[in-house]
């Protein structure tokens, strides 16, 4: 039977192995979500010390760069870290991964996940992540999520699942039991963080974490076909599957996009599922 820990280990794992691919690739994210954060803190990013967890090549941390932020990257894989380093050099980075922070208590004002809270083990993260927030920070967590809504991304979502199988869903789709399928909206994990543990007969415990808050923010952006199949090889599921089963997709996927597109580009549609919480002040 397989093994869903070893699994998603080793699909992580596969990025550092193309960190300028995906780096040149990925799509970043929309202004909406940076105003959706600057709500939730109640003040600007610039200015706003972040954690920016699980930073990959620096998508988002450039982004929270460019608003003013000042940003730290943690970072656990050496390929990506080095693609960052390349990219983003003035950035500090340290190396280390969300279920144990290699960061002081009580520090940032923001801690971000983009793309990156479904690597974790939520039991171990969560409580890193708030214990790293100073009172009244928020943790953000986000997914850019494939807007199945439209045709021809659904279309293409089933014909990733026929050709690799259940976990054929290389970008972004909820599928339950997917191993990198992201827990975002109505996570269970912070109810059961919402109260810090206390001892018999103590007094009621301290929150932690206020109900997480959710967005959906949509967008798009427009791309060649050959970018748009580039993006999708960028995937876990592409990285890990045998190099001969992943070409053909990509093969006869070109051959059909570009009847469906003959001006030879397309419209990646997007929905960003955001997760915010809060540490309250008294914590």
């Amino acid at each position: 039977m397989p093994d869903p820990l070893a699994d998603r280990t080793r699909r992580a794992a596969s990025f550092n192995t193309a960190s300028a691919h995906y780096a040149k690739y990925r799509p970043s994210y929309p202004p909406a979500l940076y105003e959706a954060l600057e709500e939730a803190l109640g003040r600007p990013l610039t200015g706003a010390r972040v954690a920016d967890i699980g930073a990959g090549t620096g998508i988002a941390t450039a982004q929270l760069r460019e608003r003013g932020a000042h940003v730290l990257a943690v970072e656990p894989g050496e390929g990506m870290a080095a693609e960052l380093r390349r990219t983003l050099p003035g950035t500090p980075l340290v190396r280390g991964d969300g279920n144990a922070l290699p960061l002081a208590d009580a520090t940032a004002d923001l801690v971000t996940f983009a793309q990156s809270f479904h690597w974790t083990d939520p039991g171990r993260a969560l409580p890193e992540a708030y214990r790293v927030l100073r009172p009244g920070g928020v943790l953000a967590r986000w997914w850019n999520i494939s807007d199945s809504s439209h045709t021809w991304v659904a279309d293409q979502a089933d014909r990733l699942r026929a050709h690799f199988g259940p976990e054929g869903a290389a970008h972004g789709a909820h599928i339950p039991g997917r191993a990198d399928a992201a827990p975002a909206v109505g996570d269970p994990v912070v109810g059961a963080l919402a109260k810090a543990p206390s001892s018999p007969g103590g007094p009621d415990p301290e929150p932690v974490a206020d109900a997480p808050l959710t967005h959906r923010i949509p967008w798009s952006r427009r791309l060649t076909v050959d970018d748009h199949l580039a993006n999708l090889a960028s995937h876990s599921l592409f990285l890990v599957a045998d190099a001969a089963l992943a070409q053909d997709f990509l093969d006869h996927e070109r051959a059909r996009l570009l009847r469906l597109f003959p001006d030879g580009h397309v419209e990646e549609r997007y929905v960003v599922d955001l997760v915010l919480t809060t540490r309250p002040a008294s914590a």
